[in-house]
């Protein structure tokens, strides 16, 4: 009896000496390492891809799309059932992430691209600028895949390009200057089509404009 009781203590005593060194060295150390070593190696990504205004106040990350409200002195993204609403300084709402899943004939998801060009349309009419139907990109009317999507087609941007213009006061080539500099080639040359971050683009408009 009492060697079953020394064995059991013994081995209770070992398991608890393992698990105490596991906890340390892979509950402690190794995050401690990874995460000092991802803040030396990769600061911005490894602490969210944040995007800074001109104050250093962040108002976002790079890699999840915002809403801006419909306030026609922005960009506008993709429409995406999944973003909140939000203006150039506040904390986004992040409400769902995922794709409608409707097939590309489904009349659900066609009376909502038909209604999304209207829009478009009615959105970004000024004075001597008409967006033609035939010539809105998908994007400007279709939502990502993940409904996060934080970038537009260069060509979306261009669409906007004369009512950002009209509406800050601003030249227009100005605006499409400002549009190209922050335009994102394929990566790596190949892969992937040329790209516009919005949330950067805004936060570059905002500095034009004071």
């Amino acid at each position: 009896m009492n060697n079953s009781v020394g064995n059991t203590a013994r081995l209770l005593w070992a398991g608890l000496r393992a698990l105490l060194v596991l906890t340390l060295v892979c509950g402690v150390l190794y995050p401690l390492a990874v995460t000092g070593v991802a803040q030396v190696a990769f600061s911005d990504k490894a602490n969210g891809s944040e995007v800074a205004d001109g104050t250093g106040t962040v108002v976002g990350s790079s890699l999840i799309g915002q809403g801006y409200g419909d306030d026609p002195r922005w960009f506008q993204p993709r429409p995406a059932a999944g973003l909140g609403q939000n203006t150039i300084n506040a904390q986004y709402a992040l409400l769902i992430s995922g794709a409608s899943n409707k097939a590309a004939d489904n009349p659900d998801l066609v009376k909502a691209v038909r209604e999304a060009q209207r829009k478009i349309v009615a959105d970004n009419t000024v004075p001597g600028f008409t967006p033609e139907i035939a010539r809105i990109p998908a994007d400007a009317v279709t939502s990502s895949g993940s409904g996060l999507d934080p970038h537009i087609s260069p060509a979306y941007a261009a669409l906007q390009v004369p009512r950002i213009a009209e509406r800050n006061h601003l030249p227009v080539t100005r605006v499409e200057k400002l549009v190209a500099a922050h335009t994102e080639g394929r990566t790596l040359g190949f892969m992937g089509e040329p790209r516009v971050n919005v949330l950067e683009l805004n936060v570059a408009l905002k500095s034009l404009t004071g």
